[in-house]
């Protein structure tokens, strides 16, 4: 994993437009410390899918610069983006499977990505899906899983590279109350660990229980309470 002596993420008057529409998010200002952990906030509408788009690389700002793991990402070409992309996990919300591959296959293809073989991974990812309520589905394709089940998988496949940064899109949006906490708790473990996490969430219970800082997005802006 990348350590760094420095802000690990650094937004400096970011502006992202889609097309000619007005500007979704606006002077976007910011750093983030690593090995942090903040909620992402605002209404519907109000852009935090387009941050993490921002925050994963997949998207570049209309106006301002990025700065990721110390390196400018709005100079860097496809290739250093894709790079620098393996020390991010992503938790979306529509899951993003692989329906030819079974849990244990899904939630093992970012070791797989990075070169380990099956014989050094097989251990850990059933120790993860066990952890997350999957130890019996571990064979089971992703059309025969729950809502519930496939966000598990995602977010299992998301920490199992134990990245440098985690985004999470709601998360817990498909799960009972007392999981969604114990998926928080497995964010927390990671977050002891070193990993800087962002999830995006709508659940206020959920946030005065974990009780972390959080950033909200409100007509193109950004806010951070403690």
């Amino acid at each position: 994993m990348i350590r760094k002596a420095f802000a690990l993420i650094r937004f400096e008057n970011v502006g992202l437009q889609y097309g000619n529409a007005p500007e979704i998010l606006s002077d976007l200002s910011f750093s983030i410390d690593p090995g942090s952990f903040h909620f992402l906030t605002g209404p519907s509408g109000a852009g935090k899918t387009s941050l993490l788009r921002l925050l994963l690389l997949s998207l570049r700002p209309t106006r301002g610069s990025i700065t990721m793991f110390g390196k400018k990402v709005n100079r860097l070409n496809q290739d250093r983006l894709l790079e620098l992309r393996r020390h991010i996990g992503i938790v979306f919300q529509e899951f993003r499977l692989l329906d030819h591959l079974t849990t244990f296959e899904n939630v093992a293809l970012p070791l797989r990505v990075l070169g380990q073989s099956e014989a050094e991974y097989t251990s850990n990812v059933k120790e993860l899906l066990e952890w997350v309520g999957l130890g019996k589905r571990i064979n089971a394709h992703p059309p025969l899983l729950s809502g519930g089940e496939k966000q598990r998988a995602a977010i299992a496949r998301a920490v199992i590279s134990r990245p440098d940064i985690l985004l999470a899109d709601e998360p817990t949006g498909n799960v009972d109350p007392d999981l969604s906490q114990r998926l928080v708790h497995l964010f927390a473990e990671l977050n002891r660990m070193g990993t800087t996490i962002i999830i995006a969430t709508h659940e206020l219970e959920l946030m005065e229980k974990f009780n972390y800082p959080q950033m909200q997005l409100s007509n193109g802006g950004l806010t951070f309470h403690d």
